[in-house]
């Protein structure tokens, strides 16, 4: 069968030069969005490393309780791995009042608790949390809560959920490799065994393994400061393996490195005895038939079981019908990979200038084509998965990568189309050469046998002349004998000895030298080490004028190199995609965040006003605090505190309060107050219906006749 090295004789010059050109801008291109997306990977991966969604917490962010909990629960929207201080609870002063255990509440995965210590005095506390989504991705936060009354509070933690930026961004690079090297060594094993094996396509095999082995021990050495939100040298705590090893994301990182040693076997018989050639095709083809099926069976293990230690970990591993998502997504990353690490090895392949066959081309077409058709039914699953909804896709972050994702998707189904088209004219030119070669042979062997057959008799006419010619004149001469005979025969026949020696040397060094074609390196090894850089330059200058010659050789690897380049890019998209909040999860965070009032309140200082009274005698004199939380249009909580001058608390008969807006012409607002302990009244819904600065009028009454009214004015923000 003919090889893609037997095809049309070169073109034009200046046609290459236009089209390498042409390549090179293409590549310049695609390599600039390459590093913009890359760039996006890293910046972009803090910002969105939110996927379990705090969902509700008891008591609720912003609300005041009568009395202390026991203690502090919280919901998420998919399961979270807690460890001891996992959630903290922080007093008006700082200080951690919870009792340093957190737990699930009733085994359900999705919840957190932490008990807190009895006693509690009256004021806002702080809730600081920080766990770790079932999909691998380290999520944090942070809200209040008041018992009795809201107070101001000195407690500072931080309520992003970002890791160190060094850490992430190095975690964040590790993931893409480790994807990349999947896709590389899957990929180049099944293009290997089943399409044709060569040296570039093992290097892309071999290359892939050493890229995904050592992301894997990078991102297991960063999962512990990746998740705790500490700097690079966390790293160097190897101590915090074991806590790492004992989650479900380290066993999966853990599971990987050891398929990846069985998998170093593999790649030594694939590329070894299995592609061996020994000179002998019947004992050859023997010997790949007995390990075809082992390979076949070991490789597919192999592959399903790495592609596991993904699906187990991420997005799949969560959420809905979590028992049809992990399968589906095993079958979309082995797809990856045939297609993406075959496109590879086949750019690979043709840049190389490696013979291979045009059915082994036509073979990998059939299987990329299979390989898309798995990528989209298991994407679209998936999509619908992960988004939940229309306005899902470009309301939230997910949903636009997604977009981004399709697109690119879009333009490499368009140049694998073009791709099948070359490799149609390739087939077609092929066979042409083919038979033209097979007929210029036939049409040479003949003309070579009647050359031979011309020259033959020409020689022999041209023996018989000489040999009459020679006899004629020997008649002529007269005879010679003794000294005479010798005196004057003897300076000819060695002049003529001498010519004929000297022709005879002659004759063999042409003959050596047109045999060897070089020059001799006369045992000098530095002269053969020349002449073999010599013959190497000019072998791989042959070979790339014989590949960039052929027209649609050419057509075919730019398509293909081109595959390659948006394939890369789109695996970074990917990458993104898995490390970004599904849109489904946002979404339900953004409902639960509706349905409590004081979720998306501002976070400022409730407004507190100090009143002093006095109803005359020496037991009506005392001190009267309001507070108004958040003091924002709306819905707010009112409370008023008695004290005497000694701020201890005081029950007086009767506390009345009134909210007049003059510039409006809104009011006098009664507040009907509720007594909730001693000294402590409190409104828990008090309607402002506008921002501006409000009248507040207190009336205190210390006995049945002794009251007194006091006004100060308060401020409502905008």
């Amino acid at each position: 069968m003919p090889s893609l090295t037997s095809l049309a004789p070169a073109g034009p010059t200046a046609t290459r030069s236009r089209t390498t050109a042409t390549a090179r801008r293409l590549m310049a291109i695609c390599g600039t969005l390459l590093a913009a997306l890359l760039c996006a990977l890293s910046v972009g991966a803090s910002s969105a490393s939110a996927h379990a969604a705090l969902t509700s917490t008891d008591p609720a962010d912003g609300s005041v309780v009568k009395t202390a909990p026991r203690e502090v629960t919280l919901n998420f929207s998919e399961g979270v791995l807690l460890s001891g201080d996992s959630v903290r609870v922080l007093d008006p002063k700082g200080k951690r009042v919870d009792t340093g255990k957190t737990a699930h509440v009733g085994g359900k995965s999705s919840t957190a608790a932490a008990g807190l210590h009895s006693g509690l005095p009256d004021g806002t506390y702080t809730v600081a949390w920080k766990a770790v989504s079932e999909d691998s991705h380290p999520v944090s936060g942070a809200f209040t809560f008041s018992i009795g009354a809201p107070s101001k509070t000195t407690a500072k933690v931080s309520t992003g959920g970002e890791s160190d930026g060094t850490v992430g961004t190095l975690y964040g690079i590790g993931r893409y490799a480790a994807y990349g090297g999947f896709a590389a060594l899957v990929g180049g094993c099944v293009f290997a065994g089943l399409c044709r094996s060569s040296r570039p396509v093992r290097k892309i095999a071999v290359g892939g393994w050493v890229t995904v082995f050592t992301a894997t021990l990078l991102l297991l050495l960063l999962r512990g400061p990746y998740t705790d939100g500490e700097g690079i040298g966390g790293v160097l705590d190897l101590g915090r393996l074991g806590d790492v090893l004992s989650t479900k994301p380290g066993a999966a990182l853990l599971s990987r490195l050891l398929l990846l040693g069985a998998a170093a076997i593999f790649l030594a018989v694939l590329f070894g005895s299995y592609t061996r050639r020994s000179g002998d095709a019947e004992v050859d083809a023997r010997r790949r038939q007995d390990l075809a099926f082992g390979l076949g069976f070991g490789g597919t293990v192999m592959a399903v079981g790495l592609a596991a230690t993904w699906a187990m970990a991420e997005h799949a591993s969560v959420g809905l019908q979590r028992q049809l998502a992990m399968p589906v997504d095993v079958i979309h990353l082995i797809a990856v990979g045939v297609w993406m690490g075959g496109l590879a090895s086949l750019a690979v392949t043709l840049r190389a200038g490696e013979p291979i066959e045009r059915a082994a081309v036509r073979r990998f077409s059939r299987l990329a084509f299979g390989s898309v058709v798995a990528l989209v039914v298991t994407g679209l699953y998936q999509s619908w998965r992960q988004v939940g909804s229309w306005g899902a896709l470009t309301d939230t972050e997910y949903g636009r990568w997604l977009l981004v994702k399709v697109g690119l998707v879009a333009v490499l189904v368009g140049i694998a189309a073009v791709s099948r088209r070359w490799t149609g004219r390739l087939t077609d030119a092929t066979a042409e050469a083919g038979a033209e070669k097979e007929t210029e042979a036939e049409a040479e062997s003949a003309s070579e046998a009647a050359s031979d057959a011309k020259a033959t008799t020409e020689a022999r006419a041209e023996a018989g002349t000489d040999a009459e010619t020679a006899a004629a004149v020997k008649a002529a001469q007269p005879a010679r004998t003794g000294a005479a005979d010798a005196a004057i025969d003897t300076p000819a026949e060695a002049e003529s000895a001498k010519a004929k020696s000297a022709a005879a040397e002659s004759g063999e060094a042409e003959s050596g030298e047109a045999e060897s074609g070089e020059e001799s390196d006369d045992g000098d090894p530095v002269r053969a080490a020349q002449l073999a850089r010599q013959r190497a330059a000019k072998g791989k200058a042959t070979t790339r004028r014989e590949r960039d010659a052929d027209r649609e050789r050419s057509g075919l690897r730019r398509s293909v190199i081109a595959e390659t380049v948006v394939a890369v890019v789109l695996l970074a998209v990917a990458t993104v995609l898995s490390g970004t909040q599904p849109g489904r999860a946002e979404t339900e965070q953004a409902s639960a965040a509706a349905t409590q009032p004081g979720r998306d309140r501002l976070n400022v200082d409730p407004v507190s006003v100090l009143i002093p009274y006095n109803t005359g005698p020496k037991s009506g004199r005392g001190k009267a605090v309001v507070m108004i939380e958040p003091a924002l249009p709306g819905d707010n909580a009112l409370h008023v505190f008695t004290t005497d001058l000694a701020d201890r608390p005081v029950d007086v008969p009767e506390v009345k309060l009134s909210l007049t807006l003059g510039s409006k012409g809104i009011g006098p607002l009664r507040i009907p107050l509720e007594r909730l302990s001693t000294g402590h009244w409190s409104a828990r819904t008090v309607q402002l219906p506008m921002a501006g600065t409000w009248q507040l009028s207190l009336t205190v009454r210390t006995s049945d006749i002794d009251q007194v009214t006091e006004t100060r004015n308060v401020k409502v923000a905008q």
